[in-house]
């Protein structure tokens, strides 16, 4: 074994700090898993005179990364510098260059980790990537390692911190959507340009990640149907807590047989659900397997710390991979070929919220087109609309396929009777009044 394990870090923002703190901190707990010490020999940094909260002396600071990429000395790329094509570049390099990589990039892993994946087998190095979803939470080792041996049917959870904590204000609080927007990008829950967290982008790419881990396919970011919070409303929040529920963002990943459906949607979870009661900017994934049942992993979701935790426990993953001289052989194909569901077979119960003009037989036209398509209601309500001759009217549907549901929304916006609908969402579990 080697005396002196050397690493690269490409970035040194909040993340790599924490990488930094972690290794020089833990450094005894480090040495005594490994048997030798670890040195951040290298960082790439975008400007060499910045004042930085890092004990690293400014001679490991380099602004090219060619002194990272093909430095022999240097054991393990760590990659916390964000970014797609570029990034994807150097990490190619870093493992032709036989060095070993751990990354916390989910928008790259959930674009190109199948050929960097590749790559890395082919190079008989390690490609680790924990820190991409769910920050400190390790779901992925937990896929990959503690549920190896069982077949997981389900997942479904809150990968972004910043929507929960959006949605939690909003419920909690009755507080308006950019209201709480802003509060967030003021506390550093939200970017400045927060498109990617509140459109379910971000969510769709851990997704990606998990359903191709999960169900041991190549799924693909495109196979997944994203929708975002930013048509949530204070009305809808409120309807939720009346019929049960609350309302989340929830990444979804089922498997039926051989056949998959992946998605990011607002979702009315029934208040019993352990993820109802997930909040602020905490993530969680739940986890349903035909020999485990059901397990939930729960935990901070991002964060300097928590992040960098995840990325330093891949580092000690790397480490024992080299004393026992396996590297590169952890990574396993996928074993199924890729088969999505039809949307006659996405099976969900429903909510809908419109408005339709308060007239004899405006109710009897509803209910006729839902039964029409085989769909038949769980909850009704009918309000007056304050100041208007309208009504509005929520429903929550029996278990239908996505199809029938699609079908009874575009015959009801072509009634006469319907002013708007409002919102729809997908419903998980039985709500209580």
């Amino acid at each position: 074994m080697t005396k002196k394990i050397s690493v690269g870090l490409l970035g040194l923002g909040t993340v790599g700090s924490g990488v930094v703190k972690i290794v020089e901190e833990h450094q005894d707990k480090l040495q005594h898993q490994i048997g030798c010490p670890v040195e951040i020999k290298k960082a790439l940094v975008r400007d060499l005179d910045k004042s930085r909260d890092t004990n690293l002396t400014k001679e490991k600071f380099t602004e090219n990364v060619s002194d990272i990429l093909h430095d022999p000395e240097i054991d393990v790329v760590i990659e916390v510098m964000g970014g797609v094509e570029e990034t994807r570049d150097y990490l190619l390099t870093a493992l032709q260059n036989k060095k070993h990589v751990v990354t916390a990039n989910k928008d790259l892993m959930a674009l190109y980790g199948s050929e960097l994946l590749t790559v890395a087998a082919d190079n008989k190095c390690d490609l680790f990537y924990e820190a991409s979803v769910a920050g400190g939470i390790p779901i992925l080792r937990g896929l990959v390692d503690g549920l190896s041996s069982d077949r997981i049917t389900k997942m479904m959870g809150i990968v972004n911190g910043t929507t929960n904590f959006i949605l939690t204000k909003m419920s909690n609080e009755g507080k308006a959507y950019d209201d709480v927007l802003a509060e967030a990008q003021k506390l550093g829950y939200a970017e400045a340009d927060p498109t990617a967290d509140v459109e379910g982008l971000d969510a769709a790419r851990k997704m990606t990640i998990l359903a191709t881990l999960g169900f041991s396919m190549k799924v693909d970011l495109d196979d997944v149907k994203v929708e975002g919070i930013t048509r949530v409303t204070e009305e809808d929040l409120q309807y939720s807590k009346q019929l049960g529920y609350t309302m989340k963002l929830i990444g979804y990943a089922h498997r039926d047989e051989e056949e998959i459906e992946v998605s990011v949607q607002p979702t009315l979870i029934a208040n019993n659900h352990p993820l109802a009661g997930v909040n602020d900017e905490y993530n969680a994934v739940y986890v349903y397997g035909e020999a485990v049942g059901e397990t939930m992993f729960y935990g901070p979701g991002a964060g300097s710390l928590p992040t960098a935790t995840a990325v330093v426990s891949d580092l000690v993953g790397v480490m024992k991979n080299m004393r026992l001289g396996v590297n590169g052989s952890s990574a396993v194909a996928p074993q199924f070929p890729k088969q999505l569901k039809a949307d006659e077979k996405v099976l969900s119960k429903y909510f809908l919220r419109l408005h339709v003009h308060d007239q004899v037989g405006a109710f009897s036209e509803l209910t006729n087109l839902f039964s029409d398509q085989g769909v038949s209601l769980e909850r009704i309500i009918q309000l007056p609309v304050k100041d208007s001759d309208l009504a509005e009217i929520v429903l929550v549907t029996h278990e239908a396929s996505l199809g029938k549901y699609e079908k009874v929304l575009h015959a009801i916006e072509a009634l006469p009777i319907v002013q708007e609908i409002k919102s729809s969402y997908r419903v998980e579990g039985d709500g209580s009044l």
